[in-house]
């Protein structure tokens, strides 16, 4: 199972976030899934690939410490955070997060055992 956990700010577009999932899919395996916060599920839908609400991120440590991430969802990196969550139990981070070249968007890919 190969999760794209992302994390972007509300104006963000699909665009945004085809972008950096471009960015963070280079020389990686074929994402299964896409995963972010509740909140952020609308948006990621558009993307054409089953969707996984990541619940308890604050919980998860990430090798980005964004200020901004941290003050607004209490971890360093949404998108790591939510490809880890979703991925399950022993997920490994292929690479930390990508940004979009717009800066709106971010994606981390993750590896795990969750089918």
């Amino acid at each position: 199972m190969i999760v794209a956990g992302f994390g972007f700010r509300s104006g963000a577009t699909l665009e945004s976030l085809r972008a950096a999932l471009a960015l963070a899919q280079a020389g990686a395996p074929p994402v299964t899934h896409v995963a972010s916060v509740a909140d952020k599920l609308p948006l990621l839908r558009g993307l054409g690939l089953p969707v996984i609400a990541a619940t308890g991120i604050a919980q998860v440590a990430t090798p980005t410490r964004s200020p901004a991430s941290l003050a607004a969802r209490g971890t360093g990196s949404v998108a790591e955070a939510a490809a880890l969550l979703a991925a399950g139990p022993g997920a490994r981070l292929l690479a930390p997060r990508c940004i979009s070249p717009d800066r709106m968007a971010t994606c981390a890919l993750a590896e795990g055992p969750r089918a």
